[in-house]
């Protein structure tokens, strides 16, 4: 049905579409026995697909990566497609637009996306309150699904204060999420990258594990990382992980790089993040390199170019412990999900 309703989608601006279907799931949702209904079609259920990381016990290991809910509004809805875990955000201390429209392309000669969003979120506050009334929700009773809180600092914030804005998104959301992930290499935030510099980085790591254990209880932190590290930089990742003791790493956020694409010139000079099939091969080499360097020390979440059932093969036999999609999914369509997970119990070839 997806790709049936696919070219028609493609024919309107991406966030518009976004928002359109999103809008129209949550709807079709709230119609008694709509719910059920998607978990019967999309969710696939089996003890086996459970993993254990990080503490954690996640049902499947297919989750939504950050961007697709940056305010919470579908964690019901994504549970019943079949995610083992959601992953929202990337949000920061205060609401902001953020960059100027349109700020999201589509290369389909590519499999591919670019964004420039910029964070655009309605603030920790919002997100908080949404994901708690989730938390109590009928819903969550029923289906049950893990969920992550990306972090980031406002584009106001200078680097020198961007600790400050990382403290209020974890103390904010330290009591409704089940771990956190630090976001230092989204290229749409200026000056954002330059946070994954080993003594910044290990400042605000160091920082929020200085924080992490309230009434006895702690959540594991992630680090995602860009994939446009070079080797030395990767072993500055690893030594970082290993000294501030910090849960794992998600490899990879989106790229600068531009290389080797065959969609429209025009579209292609555009500024922001390229994530898609360009990227499945790079962000697999990370995790491999990052898993083999580290000798498995740590969990590694794979994301990046996971269109299909053997690109998550891959990047789980590569040293991930769980994988994440986002462009596949808006390319593919919820059907990746249960693909990926039948393949892993053996079920498709």
């Amino acid at each position: 049905m997806y790709q049936l309703l696919k070219p028609l989608l493609f024919k309107f601006d991406p966030e518009k579409v976004h928002y359109f279907v999103t809008r129209n799931l949550k709807r079709f949702n709230r119609f008694p026995g709509g719910s059920a209904v998607s978990r019967a079609v999309w969710a696939v259920n089996d003890k086996q697909l459970e993993r254990t990381v990080f503490g954690l016990t996640f049902k499947n290991p297919v989750g939504l990566a950050a961007g697709f809910d940056k305010n919470g509004d579908t964690i019901a809805e994504m549970a019943n497609l079949g995610f083992g875990f959601i992953e929202v955000g990337t949000v920061t201390p205060l609401p902001q637009p953020g960059n100027d429209k349109p700020r999201m392309f589509r290369l389909p000669p590519d499999g591919a996306l670019i964004n420039r969003m910029g964070f655009n979120n309605l603030g920790v506050d919002v997100l908080a309150s949404r994901i708690s009334t989730y938390r109590k929700s009928a819903e969550a009773a029923k289906n049950p699904v893990i969920i992550g809180g990306n972090i980031g600092k406002n584009k106001v914030t200078p680097n020198e204060d961007a600790v400050l804005d990382y403290i209020k998104c974890f103390d904010r959301l330290f009591d409704v999420v089940d771990y956190f992930v630090v976001n230092v290499s989204s290229p749409n935030t200026p000056g954002l990258r330059a946070l994954q510099e080993k003594e910044p980085l290990m400042h605000i790591l160091n920082t929020l594990q200085l924080r992490n254990n309230k009434n006895g209880i702690s959540r594991p932190i992630l680090l995602k990382i860009a994939p446009d590290l070079t080797d030395d930089q990767l072993n500055d990742i690893v030594e970082i992980v290993q000294e501030t003791k910090i849960a794992g790493v998600i490899a990879t956020n989106t790229t600068i790089s531009r290389d080797s694409l065959t969609s429209d010139p025009k579209i292609v000079a555009e500024t922001g993040g390229l994530s898609g099939k360009p990227l499945t091969q790079r962000s697999t080499e990370v995790i491999r390199y990052l898993s083999e360097k580290s000798g498995g020390s740590f969990p590694i979440i794979g994301v990046g170019g996971i269109h299909s059932e053997q690109d998550a093969v891959e990047k789980l036999e590569a040293g991930a412990s769980l994988v994440q999609l986002y462009t596949g999914f808006i390319y593919e369509g919820p059907g990746l999900i249960g693909r990926i997970n039948k393949r892993l119990l053996g079920k498709v070839k």
